[in-house]
């Protein structure tokens, strides 16, 4: 082993980021508390000076003041939205007290300036704690890394400026710079940061390690694999913050019917003074009950039911390795019903093997050169079984001749020009199997549980190759999570044989299995429950998936081994391919969907009650003011409890703690 893979200790630079980089916002960062502090600084200094007795123009300028710096930022925006024809509550909420402050009332409309910036504020915290939770992630990577040079030696280099294709060393104790594959060393790192995983995982040449996990007490030697600004951390806080911008289809309906409630709420609220006033009752006392009204029936914490919630999810999800495109997204999976699984890729790892090579009698080829012939047709093709079978290729050393007019059919197989004739390799179903030998070697394969590979030379089978896939290891357990969850046991969609299919389904649960199908298949299968009135959720990784992913209620496709048009086309992708992420991330949702209707009823009951109090009885303006914003901060808090570890359910155990 080479001399620079000792256990010497490693330089601080190299190590975590110190605590003094860490991404959470401060409250005196964000302006909003900024306001707030300086209008409750001077309300705090005025009010006193008033209760006491000192001259106006000692406690006046310093009311006044408060309403400035506490109001001037909502009244801006709301004057803006006015413009643009919408009616903001903020606007309200800064007429409601100046209007308190016309009447003298400039002590109740001074604490409602300070009680809806201070509430203005901690909503700031609430989406700062948000989004600080998903881009602190980025703080578990190293700030600098260990680049070998091409002579032998070390030097230390921002982690940032590694490039792919890297040497890097990583030394014991220390932190992975980048996502990249042990070269050599050996050792056991800690992953729990990324992956959850409770214990450390051995790891060694050939293995995979992610940027941001911790090294255990062997030396390694790492060649980058992604570029850090596209690591496993960097594309959840990448896809997360750009899934915070959206709006869930609840949002978007409490938004639209803000308007036209806004608009309704100010009527009410003339009409709550002009009434009194026409049946003989004084002004002041009609205009503040008017005022209260105005500032208790706002509809503040409605909007605020439903973001937080979703949004603490998409980052907790985050943090699992599950990226949601949108709010939307989040919301939807939370309604599946039923659930489609693909086979490779999917319930397996994704790496298949080719297990048996059989040339048939007659077509001149032994082993190597039926091998040969295939990785030379399959070369150009991503899927996971042309990949398996040109691995095997090259595992053997064979000289893989060009293939040229290559041509590819999802579901069906490639086809290519390979030393000036034609070669096909693909399903059995779906290419001629003209002599009864093809025939029984692809039935023997297939009875064996492996994935018959059917190789055609001008139009004649000349061999058949087995493969067969690795079952990823919590499939059976996801697939029973989901079936509790949904109440409806998964349903296996495949283009693979039924006798493979129906063997790997047997081994985990699954009973209803769809083999042989091509992509327009699976479409149809998922059209034909969405007709019935189920919401699908198909789970995929390929280029023949995507069609399916696209119609139904929601897809996701396992990201490491998934091709460029499944990620582009699912609505959420499991960035580590572990399958249990899955159930996991459904149940997160309807969690959010139960903290959204608590809000909502939270906020219901909080506006319906000052309501009435204000109507038939006499509400202090002061008490209504913490009434609604308090109400407002309650259901923001609430949504944020999300955000906690515990919210997270790990279908292969209990609650994550």
């Amino acid at each position: 082993m080479s001399s620079v893979l000792d256990r010497r200790p490693a330089p601080a630079a190299a190590g975590p980021r110190p605590a003094a980089s860490s991404r959470r916002t401060r409250v005196l960062a964000l302006r909003e508390a900024r306001w707030a502090l300086a209008a409750l600084v001077l309300f705090l200094i005025a009010l006193p000076l008033n209760l006491l007795g000192a001259p106006v123009w000692l406690w006046a300028p310093l009311f006044a003041a408060t309403y400035i710096t506490g109001g001037w930022e909502p009244g801006w925006e709301g004057l803006k939205a006015l413009k643009d024809k919408t009616l903001d509550v903020d606007l309200l909420m800064v007429v409601a007290a100046l209007g308190a402050a016309a009447i003298g009332q400039v002590v109740d409309g001074a604490l409602l300036i300070v009680i809806f910036a201070t509430s203005g504020a901690l909503e700031a915290m609430a989406t700062a704690r948000t989004a600080d939770s998903v881009r602190g992630l980025l703080d578990l990577a190293p700030s600098t890394a260990t680049r070998m040079l091409p002579d032998g030696g070390e030097e230390i280099i921002a982690a940032e400026s590694l490039k792919v294709g890297d040497i890097v060393l990583v030394r014991p104790g220390e932190r992975v710079g980048a996502d990249g594959l042990i070269l050599e060393g050996a050792s056991d790192v800690d992953q729990a940061t990324i992956t959850g995983e409770p214990l450390p995982v051995a790891k060694q040449a050939g293995d995979e390690v992610f940027a941001g996990t911790v090294n255990g007490t062997g030396a390694l030697r790492v060649r980058v694999e992604r570029d850090p600004s596209d690591s496993v951390i960097a594309r959840i806080v990448k896809m997360v913050e750009e899934a915070s911008g959206t709006k869930a289809p609840t949002q978007l309906f409490i938004e639209k019917i803000e308007q036209r409630y806004s608009i309704g709420m100010v009527l009410a609220t003339v009409a709550v003074f002009a009434i009194p006033l026409a049946f003989g009752s004084a002004l002041q006392p009609a205009l503040l009950r008017a005022m209260t009204f105005m500032i208790v029936a706002s509809p503040c914490a409605v909007v605020l039911s439903t973001m937080p919630p979703l949004l603490s999810a998409i980052a907790n999800a985050g943090r699992h390795g599950v990226l949601t495109k949108s709010a939307v997204v989040m919301e939807r999976l939370g309604q599946v019903d039923a659930v489609a699984l693909d086979k490779t890729g999917t319930l397996t790892e994704g790496a298949p093997r080719v297990t048996a090579v059989r040339p048939l009698p007659g077509s001149g080829l032994d082993e190597d050169a039926l091998l040969a012939l295939a990785a030379a047709a399959e070369h150009p093709s991503e899927h996971p079984l042309a990949r398996a079978v040109v691995d095997a290729a090259r595992a053997r050393r064979l000289h893989l001749p060009e293939a040229l007019d290559f041509a590819s059919t999802p579901g069906l197989g490639v086809r290519a020009t390979v030393e000036g004739r034609t070669v096909e390799v693909g399903s059995p179903g779906r290419l001629p199997v003209a002599t009864e030998t093809a025939s029984e070697a692809v039935e023997q394969l297939e009875e064996a549980g492996q994935t018959a590979v059917l190789v055609l030379r001008e139009d004649t089978p000349v061999g058949v190759i087995g493969i067969a896939d690795r079952l990823r290891p919590d499939a059976a357990a996801t697939v029973a999570a989901l079936t509790e969850l949904t109440g409806r046991t998964p349903v296996l969609l495949t283009g693979d044989n039924e006798r493979a299919a129906r063997y790997l389904a047997a081994q985990v649960g699954i009973s209803d299995v769809r083999a042989g199908l091509l992509p327009q298949d699976k479409v149809t299968a998922v059209k034909e429950w969405e007709a019935a009135g189920r919401r699908v959720l198909v789970v995929g990784d390929s280029v023949n998936d995507a069609p399916a992913l696209a119609a139904a209620h929601t897809g996701i496709a396992m990201g490491k081994a998934g091709s460029d048009l499944a990620l582009e086309t699912a609505d959420a992708i499991v960035v580590r391919d572990e399958l249990a992420t899955i159930p996991g991330v459904v149940d997160l949702s309807r969690k959010a969907r139960r903290f959204v209707i608590q809000n909502l009823v939270i906020a219901g009951i909080f506006i319906a009650g000052l309501v009435i109090w204000d109507l038939t009885g006499t509400l202090p303006l002061p008490l209504g003011v913490a009434g609604h914003e308090g109400s407002t901060v309650v259901v923001g808090l609430n949504g944020l409890r999300l955000l906690r570890e515990r919210a997270w359910t790990n279908p292969l155990g209990q609650d994550a703690v």
